[in-house]
């Protein structure tokens, strides 16, 4: 990585400062992260969607394992905007082999199961290692980190909980009432005639939360390098020696 060409200040920052600088530079590069995320997460949201009359779960359950995989989408758009680069869909498109389908089976499995994900992709990503190299840099950029990627999934965890909970709830309360039991109400909203209504409403709540947690990761990640890598260092030299 060009560090040196990146427009951001490098400086070291606590782990939560990391993921505030994530977060600072998707709010500047908004338009395209959500353009391109939403140009492969709203199809593939619509397919799951299908799903639900079978089975009035399903979609919600596939929109949950198929996170990790949209990730790889905001991530490669803002490692492009690091560096002043506007990503379109059709930048995503040309590199669909690297940004969606390279380690489709971790990224299924193994990936959705760790808790670090956002802090730990980055590497997996963007830096093109395998096997041993990768789980050695791993240990080594994750050493004593984790707890802070954990603390930051189980927050937007807790974040998407309440969205939906306020939501599906408030379904429920709106809804018309044809029995004197609540708990009849609250059971009819999961039958296929209500359900898509559920799908609607997680699907909108993954679309608008998960380029932040991609972002606080993304952050944490671009910290850590510079704690161990000493950017900061490197780039006031360059600035001295370039007047």
């Amino acid at each position: 990585m060009q560090n040196d060409t990146a427009d951001v200040v490098w400086r070291p920052r606590t782990t939560w400062e990391g993921c505030d600088l994530g977060i600072r530079l998707l709010q500047s590069w908004l338009r395209p992260v959500f353009t391109c995320y939403l140009a492969v997460a709203v199809p593939l949201f619509c397919i799951f969607a299908a799903t639900g009359a079978a089975v009035s779960w399903l979609p919600l359950l596939l929109i949950w394992l198929s996170k990790p995989w949209l990730d790889r989408t905001i991530l490669f758009v803002l490692s492009r905007a690091l560096f002043g680069r506007t990503t379109s869909p059709l930048h995503v498109w040309r590199a669909r082999a690297d940004v969606w389908w390279h380690q489709l089976v971790a990224t299924l499995t193994l990936r959705r199961l760790t808790a670090s994900r956002s802090f730990t992709q980055p590497i997996v990503q963007l830096e093109g290692l395998r096997g041993s190299e990768l789980r050695a840099r791993i240990g080594r950029l994750a050493a004593r980190h984790r707890g802070v990627a954990r603390g930051a999934t189980q927050t937007f965890a807790a974040a998407e909980f309440a969205l939906f909970a306020s939501m599906f709830f408030l379904q429920v309360w709106l809804a018309p009432h044809t029995d004197a039991d609540p708990w009849s109400d609250l059971q009819s909203m999961w039958r296929p005639a209500h359900a898509w209504v559920s799908t609607v409403e997680y699907a909108a709540i993954v679309c608008f939360l998960e380029p932040f947690y991609v972002a606080a990761g993304f952050g944490m990640y671009l910290n850590r390098r510079v704690e161990l890598e000493a950017w900061d260092i490197e780039q006031e030299f360059r600035r001295a020696f370039a007047r």
